[in-house]
């Protein structure tokens, strides 16, 4: 995958059921510049038994078949370059994503023990991100392997909203991603309040993660569902910004020529050997004639002295004046 940190706005239910406020948390995430939009598709009734105590309010978030083919065309018309990622919890909802044309699936956690929906979503040959949150090692591994035949990234949070700091344990996501040799990503549950919204995704993409799921809202104030972790759209965008800048500060792990920067930084702070004294044509160098300073060129090194003692001088030197090669015989 790309050497770039892929930034997921996960909508979650923060619509709480209206359309309209799911298309300004779609615009807030395209014009932050995230990578992908995440929706959660899905039927109550195939995913909670009515006599479950939160049927009723689950369902007020509900949105239609016909909703969310409008959204996509939404996303597809205003923001081309914004994957769509399904997070959806039964085999009907995957079928109604594919007409949709979504990029990639993924699967709740809840669901991490579900070959049913693992083999059935692994069908549409697309990328899985598999939520790992609340998970055991034999769970995940069993999951990755009814789907071993579709890229897989493995999403780490800790499922509680919002999460305290003690409780992320980033050390451990970055274990996952040592057991299972999968591209993992980081799901920030952290108080949008509280800078540890902002800093703990820094710390996990300087960790090493390649992912960072990150909750928008159309207004945090109105306390509606899903809005403890939630960014507002302005706040979003800060935070976007913030990746990217890291991305940028990250740059390669491998050796480069130096800039024109560094260059003047050497040649201004660098310790050359230069002659303590003026010297003569003739002189033969011993220790005592070098000292080591900045100089207005770079010339030999200090560690180059061993070459110089016993050689002659071809031409008069100044008092600290660098010693070159074709100075010497």
């Amino acid at each position: 995958m790309s050497t770039s940190v892929h930034i997921i706005a996960e909508m979650a239910c923060s619509h709480d059921g209206n359309p309209q406020l799911a298309r300004r948390i779609i615009d807030g995430a395209g014009a932050a510049g995230a990578d992908s939009i995440q929706f959660q598709i899905w039927r109550l009734e195939d995913m909670m038994v009515r006599a479950h105590p939160a049927f009723d309010a689950v369902k007020r978030l509900e949105l239609s078949r016909p909703h969310w083919q409008a959204l996509t065309s939404h996303v597809r018309e205003r923001w081309p370059g914004l994957a769509i990622i399904a997070c959806v919890y039964d085999p009907a909802s995957v079928d109604f994503a594919e007409t949709l044309g979504v990029d990639a699936y993924k699967l709740h956690s809840a669901d991490l023990s579900n070959p049913y929906l693992l083999r059935h979503m692994a069908g549409t040959g697309k990328r899985i991100d598999l939520s790992v949150g609340g998970s055991t090692i034999g769970e995940i591994q069993d999951a990755i392997a009814h789907i071993a035949g579709n890229d897989i990234w493995l999403m780490y949070g800790y499922q509680n909203f919002p999460t305290r700091v003690e409780d992320v344990h980033l050390a451990y996501m970055m274990k996952l991603a040592q057991l299972f040799e999968l591209p993992v990503g980081y799901q920030d549950h952290t108080d949008a309040d509280l800078p540890g919204a902002y800093t703990l995704p820094a710390a996990a993409q300087g960790m090493g993660v390649q992912i960072l799921e990150k909750h928008i809202t159309h207004d945090r104030a109105a306390k509606g569902a899903d809005h403890e972790a939630a960014l507002n759209p302005d706040e979003f965008a800060r935070f976007t910004a913030m990746v990217r800048e890291i991305d940028v500060a990250r740059g390669s792990g491998v050796p480069r020529p130096f800039s024109e920067d560094e260059e003047r930084y050497r040649v201004y702070s660098k310790k050359s050997v230069v002659v303590a004294q003026a010297l003569p044509a003739g002189h033969a160098l011993d220790a005592a004639d070098l000292v080591y300073l900045r100089s207005d060129a770079l010339g030999l090194p200090p560690d180059r002295t061993p070459e110089l003692i016993g050689r002659r001088l071809r031409r008069d030197l100044a008092s600290q004046e660098l010693v070159r090669w074709e100075d010497v015989a």
